[in-house]
């Protein structure tokens, strides 16, 4: 424990004088009442006191004991419940995210979701964007500013083909830079823009979830057309302890979409994001509609913590010394009859 204010604790130098001056009094008292002689009433007084007459003594001394104390501003290390960690938003961009089957178009109604889970999260949680399409790139590094992240999420459109494992590994790595420090690398605005992140070494497997602090939330239709494997990604992923959320946009039935004057058909993989899911330890989640899908982010929480730290308990001992201070005179009305 430690004090804002120690010069304060000499006013516990004050509580042994003030009892000397008491007992000083009260034998005074005493000898005055003694001096009458023959009373019955001043011989009763005169009589030693028992030990519950000194109940209200005792309890208002501490109570003058904790007063004094938190006259000095007291702290302490107390473990606070905080939440916190880094949550990647991983937005699949490819063409496909532009169909219709989730209204207005898939990856608006993400972006209308996501929007709103950034806005709910604590400052204590930071909060980064990856979109990947052919490639994945990190489009705003993970951050409290929740501003900054709601622009990077505006500036989101739809590209090219979709590579599942590509958004995983950039998510990865910008999980990797959050937590070593300011970022060496670049990050990109446009996703089209700049080499795709290489893969970060095969780390030694740790059990799914350690990583609890770090998810990742991955929103996609799951389709995936061009390399790497999602499967090993995820295992990547899953070796570093870090979970994945997979999120499921559009509807299994399917649309068709319009890419480049072609018509592609397009419809939600689920099997895909499932995998992906329970190979790390996260859950999926399927939004077909654009209500769903919000309500999906009720679901994912990041980790909430005991953190110690620092502080201030005043208030917590000046109401004890105010509670014994109060029993001291309730008792005493009770036992002795008069007030201290």
């Amino acid at each position: 424990m430690s004090f804002i204010w120690p010069p304060m604790l000499l006013s516990l130098g004050l509580i042994p004088i003030g009892v000397l001056l008491y007992r000083f009094l009260d034998r005074r008292r005493r000898s005055r009442l003694a001096a009458y002689g023959g009373s019955g009433l001043a011989l009763g007084s005169a009589r030693r006191p028992g030990f519950r007459s000194r109940i209200p003594a005792a309890l208002l001394l501490l109570g003058l004991v904790m007063m004094s104390v938190a006259m000095a501003r007291p702290q302490a290390v107390v473990s606070l419940p905080r939440q916190e960690g880094t949550v990647i938003l991983a937005f699949d961009v490819s063409a496909s995210m532009a169909a219709t089957d989730l209204a207005p178009t898939r990856i608006a109604a993400a972006k209308v979701a996501a929007k709103d889970f950034v806005a709910r999260q604590p400052s204590s949680v930071t909060i980064g964007v990856v979109a990947f399409s052919d490639s994945g790139v990190s489009v705003q590094a993970p951050t409290n500013d929740q501003a900054t992240v709601l622009a990077a999420i505006d500036r989101l459109t739809p590209q090219r083909g979709t590579s599942v494992a590509q958004g995983i590994l950039a998510s990865l790595k910008a999980i990797a830079a959050a937590e070593a420090g300011p970022f060496s690398g670049d990050y990109y605005t446009n996703p089209t823009s700049g080499p795709a992140p290489t893969p970060t070494p095969t780390p030694t497997p740790m059990p799914a979830g350690v990583h609890a602090p770090a998810v990742i939330i991955l929103l996609s239709d799951g389709e995936n057309n061009e390399n790497p494997d999602p499967a090993a990604a995820a295992q990547a992923a899953a070796d570093q302890g870090v979970r994945i959320y997979t999120v499921g946009i559009g509807s299994s039935a399917g649309t068709t979409v319009t890419v480049e004057g072609f018509q592609v058909f397009t419809q939600l993989d689920q099997a895909t994001l499932q995998s992906i899911s329970d190979t790390t330890g996260g859950t999926y989640y399927a939004a077909s509609d654009a209500q769903q899908l919000r309500s999906v982010y009720d679901n994912i929480d990041t980790q909430v913590v005991l953190q110690p730290q620092m502080t201030e308990i005043t208030s917590l001992l000046a109401g004890m010394s105010l509670l014994l201070l109060f029993a001291g005179a309730v008792t005493s009305l009770l036992l002795l009859g008069r007030l201290p």
